[in-house]
């Protein structure tokens, strides 16, 4: 499986943002979803996951309840979507497909190129 994330960009603090990722393959209905983020000088953090049929979904605390993740497994597309933007989001935003219960960049088996994010204050 191949991701190409797109759809990152400058906005204000406040502001929204929406993020896609393209899988090639005829298997990405069977993989968990993730996004994660890396900040200058930080670890990559996850951010959010999604199960294969799009029926549960987990998110990191500092974005629960600003950011939703979702799918649509007849376009091979994975979102996020990125509402009340803080500075502190900034930062290059990954797609990957790993297990689900495991939200460590060390367990994802295969990673999109990032797309930058960056919040103005």
């Amino acid at each position: 499986v191949q991701l190409q994330a797109s759809g990152g960009g400058l906005v204000q603090a406040g502001g929204s943002l929406s993020l896609s990722c393209v899988a090639s393959g005829r298997s990405f209905s069977h993989y968990v979803m993730d996004w994660f983020r890396q900040a200058p000088g930080k670890e990559r953090e996850f951010v959010a996951a999604i199960r294969p049929n799009g029926d549960m979904s987990y998110y990191a605390d500092s974005v629960k309840g600003r950011f939703t993740i979702s799918r649509d497994n007849a376009k091979n597309t994975v979102y996020l979507q990125m509402n009340s933007l803080k500075p502190e989001d900034t930062a290059v935003y990954y797609c990957a497909a790993g297990p689900w219960g495991l939200y460590h960049q060390n367990a994802m088996y295969f990673w999109g190129k990032g797309t930058q994010v960056t919040v103005s204050s």
